[in-house]
């Protein structure tokens, strides 16, 4: 086993793990005591565990390399994980939301106890250090799925502290205010699953990358003095990877052997890019007019070396003749 699945793995459990505890804990002290605001806390968890399991079976797929029934690898297999997350945050909280209306229609039925505020705080360190030891691991390994996991453990942090609301009400003789915490943690609930869902959709509908991105990526190539120019750039996920295909205009002049060399410098320069999965260049010979926009000085000019370099070929075969 490789050290990075060896990482993603220890990250996925403490994932389980901690959201297992968080459950235990402040599932039994709500329904004990009756806090909404606990419950749905608690809820929220028992959605993370269920996202932590699908990330810890599916996402070690993702370390897989190309084998025959998948040529390209396994990336798309992390996107689906963290999509997956994404929507079952989405359904707690509109689930989490509709409690809280109607607790705050028919009445909250809190009973305040000093066990509450020790719940919250455990609640708070737990999930403090799953989002720690989720984030440091994934710095390494870049993984959207532990990043998921990593957000979903940060806004835990957040929901937790919502909840903190309601047992004080509660605490002061306003009960009322458990049901509007437990609103409120439904609603950020619901803005992180839909962050996490917009950003997953992205990558598995193959969709272009930033424009800052592209013109990096279109920058890499231009840069290297042997192009003059590039066109019919297309950008697109493939997972969480940019696929690039490309066309460079180099000299017309070029052997065989020195247009593969370039192309191959090129598309390794590419492929060092942390964002690049996978490139495809065609080498165009500068100057035949294969593209829309005006020829410049410079085309002009790699054109006219171009008819020289044929125009010598072809007193080179009369001199065979």
């Amino acid at each position: 086993m490789s050290e990075e699945k060896a990482a993603f793995l220890r990250a996925s459990w403490v994932n389980v793990l901690g959201n297992v505890a968080k459950i235990v804990v402040e599932g039994s002290l709500g329904l004990a005591f009756g806090s909404l605001a606990l419950i749905a806390d608690a809820a929220h968890s028992l959605a993370d565990l269920l996202a932590s399991l699908v990330v810890l079976v599916w996402g070690r797929l993702s370390f897989r390399g190309p084998d025959s029934t998948h040529p390209h690898g396994h990336d798309r297999v992390e996107p689906i994980t963290a999509l997956f997350v994404g929507v079952t945050l989405i359904g707690l909280a509109v689930k989490i939301l509709l409690d809280a209306v109607t607790a705050l229609i028919e009445g909250p039925e809190i009973q305040f106890s000093v066990l509450l505020v020790f719940g919250l705080g455990f609640a708070i360190a737990d999930m403090l250090f799953v989002y720690w030891y989720t984030d440091r691991t994934n710095r390494q390994l870049d993984s959207t799925g532990l990043k998921a996991l990593a957000s979903d453990a940060l806004n835990d942090v957040y929901t937790s502290f919502a909840a903190v609301l309601g047992v004080f009400g509660a605490g002061v003789g306003m009960p009322i205010v458990d049901p509007l915490a437990g609103g409120l943690v439904s609603l950020l609930v619901l803005h992180q699953g839909y962050r996490i869902a917009r950003e997953n959709i992205r990558y598995l509908t193959g969709e272009a990358p930033p424009p800052a991105e592209v013109a990096k990526i279109e920058r890499t190539v231009t840069d290297h003095p042997d192009v003059y120019d590039v066109h019919d750039l297309r950008c697109h996920y493939v997972g969480t990877s940019v696929e690039v295909e490309l066309h460079a205009e180099v000299p017309g002049g070029l052997t065989l052997r020195s247009a593969h060399d370039l192309e191959t410098e090129l598309r390794n320069s590419l492929l060092d890019r942390p964002t690049v999965g996978d490139v495809h260049i065609h080498l165009d010979p500068g100057g035949i007019g294969e593209w829309d926009s005006l020829m410049t000085d410079t085309s002009k000019t790699v054109k006219s070396e171009t008819q020289k370099s044929e125009s010598g070929t072809s007193e080179t075969d009369d001199s065979v003749n």
